[in-house]
């Protein structure tokens, strides 16, 4: 895309085509403005679709097998591991990187940090994805997906905490959309869906929090139901608050890896107003990661204590679980310290790499590295892995075919009718008086 650029193509951005004033078709939006020539010819050049198309080849024959021959064909399921990669990584990992959503909709929506807006809809874009994918992860497992709604509406458990994970999930991805919705408003120019949802903002963004704090600690409090299988350093009654704080700093620095990532790798979709904010707004995302981290190191020790569980530190498994704090929350701390202190944005996303790690290190020890610790160790099977992979190789081209066209990266160039009716539509500010007391505070030149 970068050589066709160079070579005077322009991809689009507005609904009309500045070289011959003509409205884009849909073909040419869904082609970024190129010929299917083009569009293929660029595809072909870029050795990282090769390697997506290996991974597809192998990986979907896989997925269809698994269908028609059940889960235990390409796992290795048992009573005493009833899950493995599918729902450890799909579900346990790919939920609390995609907290961004609620995080950077509040700090926009509701505490008015308009100088976080560039990397908003990057972070919302970020969290419907990693829920999406984190649901066809979990109908990989379950198998059957006509019947997902069973459990909702058919066979009702409210006293069940994946009845509550089941139906905030759900209902989260709807506001998720929503959200998103307005780039995709923009992109097809439909001005009366984007108002609409622009209107009832401050009213998904309450609904996001209350529905993502709720099942972040949701998917915590489900291993209390098996206090004796998950290891005691693992294990607390504060599993739940564990799970909330622990996705703070993996969703914020999951939006700091993602955008490194795009700005290194789709840098010609990136508008000036995103790429000269980037390096602001990731040490300030690294600033409240920081914050959450320490937050989430104390609650840890908290939990030892109050579970008098220290003994288990001298143990093979309480080196395993000091390496994992060290590596994936002290160093992150130290890193995000030392970024802050002295202005440097590549420690910072460094800090936020490990943090990722670190993480999604955590969640795989509590689901299934440290699950049955008495019990021998299940190691998954390869077709598991494969699977696990693939649908992660997918959940990339998703996010990659939406930043590539969707106004996520750039802002959307509206043309002169829709910039009226936009300020049409736009509230005459208040005229308000100011008080005596308030011109006393008013600057005088």
């Amino acid at each position: 895309m970068k050589s066709l650029i160079g070579w005077g193509v322009k991809p689009v951005d507005s609904h009309v085509n500045d070289k011959n004033d003509k409205a884009w078709s849909l073909k040419e939006k869904l082609f970024l403005g190129l010929t299917p020539g083009q569009y293929l010819g660029q595809a072909l050049r870029n050795p990282f679709n090769w390697i997506l198309g290996i991974i597809f080849a192998v990986g979907l024959p896989l997925i269809a097998y698994r269908y028609l021959f059940g889960l235990g064909a390409v796992t290795h399921a048992s009573n005493d591991y009833p899950w493995g990669l599918f729902l450890g990584f799909g579900l346990f990992v790919m939920v609390p990187l995609s907290a961004s959503g609620f995080m950077l909709g509040t700090t926009v929506e509701i505490f008015g940090r308009h100088d976080f807006e560039p990397i908003e809809r990057l972070a919302l874009l970020n969290g419907l994805l990693g829920y999406f994918f984190a649901v066809v992860y979990l109908l990989i497992d379950l198998g059957q997906p006509w019947r997902l709604p069973y459990p909702m509406f058919v066979s009702f458990g409210p006293a069940a905490v994946l009845f509550l994970v089941a139906w905030h999930v759900a209902t989260y991805l709807s506001v998720q959309i929503a959200e998103v919705s307005v780039s995709f408003f923009e992109w097809i120019g439909w001005l009366g869906g984007k108002r609409f949802i622009r209107s009832i903002a401050i009213g998904l963004t309450v609904a996001g929090i209350i529905l993502s704090t709720l099942h972040q600690g949701a998917l915590g409090a489900l291993f209390n139901y098996a206090p004796g299988k998950v290891h005691p350093l693992w294990y607390s009654s504060f599993q739940w608050i564990l799970f909330f704080c622990s996705s703070i700093p993996a969703g914020l620095c999951m939006v700091i890896v993602v955008s490194t990532i795009v700005k290194k790798t789709m840098a010609w979709r990136c508008d000036s107003n995103f790429s000269d904010n980037l390096d602001r707004c990731t040490l300030g995302l690294a600033k409240g990661a920081s914050m959450a981290l320490i937050t989430y190191l104390i609650i840890k020790l908290i939990a030892i204590a109050h579970d008098n569980e220290w003994g288990y530190l001298a143990t093979g498994w309480g080196a395993w679980y000091l390496l994992e704090m060290a590596v994936g929350v002290v160093l992150p701390i130290i890193l995000f310290a030392y970024a802050l202190r002295h202005q440097i944005v590549k420690v910072a996303r460094l800090g936020a790499v490990i943090t990722v790690f670190g993480i999604a290190l955590n969640r795989l020890n509590t689901a299934l590295i440290t699950f049955n610790w008495q019990l021998y160790q299940e190691i998954p099977h390869i077709f598991e892995v494969i699977i696990a992979v693939t649908i992660f190789a997918i959940y990339v081209v998703v996010y990659r075919f939406l930043l590539y066209r969707l106004p996520i990266l750039y802002s959307w160039k509206a043309s002169p009718q829709e910039a009226l009716a936009a300020e049409t539509a736009r509230p005459a500010p208040a005229r308000t008086t100011p008080s005596p007391a308030g011109a006393m505070y008013r600057k005088i030149d």
